[in-house]
């Protein structure tokens, strides 16, 4: 192989990676949709109830350095809202938990709505404004 043909060969991987990078990196923080097939149990996550209105459900490990800030942004958010509540839900020791909900990442948040029933999947860490419209969403829905 001479010189030329590696070259090209060595910028067409650079281009490559730097393009699935930039495309998952742009998806990351993203809300997405999700099919709602069944409503999440709150004892299973080792809490007594979910919220009235919305539940702001995040996955967390031990090692994950951008969670207690996310932790401290939804905390926020559900004590801003009355009837919504915040659940975090550490998957340190629990791979049963991240197995059923695909969690692949943290921290990765749920939005549930008010039975349960998850509305918005964020991966990393939500930005407050979308987490509001979100919101916004599933209270406008609640009440038609």
């Amino acid at each position: 192989m001479d010189l030329l043909t590696a070259a090209a060969v060595l910028t067409a991987l650079l281009v490559t990676t730097l393009g699935a990078g930039l495309l998952l990196r742009w998806r990351q923080n993203r809300p997405r949709r999700v099919d709602p097939a069944e409503p999440v149990d709150p004892v299973r996550l080792g809490a007594a109830v979910l919220g009235e209105e919305a539940t702001l459900l995040q996955f967390s490990t031990e090692l994950c350095s951008r969670c207690p800030g996310v932790h401290r942004t939804l905390a926020d958010v559900a004590a801003s809202h009355p009837g919504v509540l915040h659940l975090d839900v550490d998957l340190t020791h629990r791979p049963d938990i991240a197995r059923h909900f695909h969690i692949l990442q943290t921290p990765t948040t749920l939005l549930l709505d008010g039975r349960g029933i998850v509305r918005t999947r964020f991966g990393g860490a939500p930005n407050r404004e979308v987490l509001e419209l979100e919101l916004a969403r599933i209270r406008e829905d609640a009440h038609v």
